[in-house]
């Protein structure tokens, strides 16, 4: 037997079995969570320069925010949830990069605070902080030479 009709088999054979997406439906559930976190972003924001605050300390109050509620919701075990029911939509940045960071720590915190909550807290977070100032670095070098 040929291994490539083995492998085209095992293709067949999986796309039998396996669960048709509902893209249609995860597409609108990504929509409206998604929309929806910014709406609250956006709320506070308004109550904020309600309040008295410049642009700059609004949007600053702002990500606080957002981050404290996806770290409150992570630790109850609940984004976890919203992100199997929203997908993508709920991981926009700033709530998705907490629950990165937030979710490792929580899971080995059993291992101490040094060892498991310091340790392992970037391990998903880590290479993006990584490749993210890297890639910021390079850019303003580039943008310094050439503008």
């Amino acid at each position: 037997m040929n291994p490539t009709d083995t492998s085209k088999e095992y293709g067949e054979y999986v796309k039998k079995k396996a669960p048709n997406s509902p893209i249609l439906k995860d597409c609108f559930n990504a929509f409206w969570v998604g929309g929806l976190i910014c709406s609250i972003g956006q709320l506070i924001f308004f109550y904020c320069k309600f309040k008295g605050l410049d642009q700059t300390a609004s949007s600053t109050v702002v990500s606080i925010c957002l981050i404290l509620i996806s770290v409150i919701l992570t630790s109850l075990n609940i984004f976890n949830k919203i992100g199997k029911f929203a997908g993508a939509g709920s991981l926009i940045p700033i709530t998705g990069f907490a629950n990165s960071i937030v979710s490792p720590s929580i899971e080995y915190k059993s291992e101490g605070y040094v060892m498991g909550v310091g340790a392992k807290m970037f391990t998903v977070a880590g290479p993006v902080l990584v490749y993210g100032i890297s890639a910021s670095v390079i850019i303003g070098i580039i943008a310094c030479l050439f503008i």
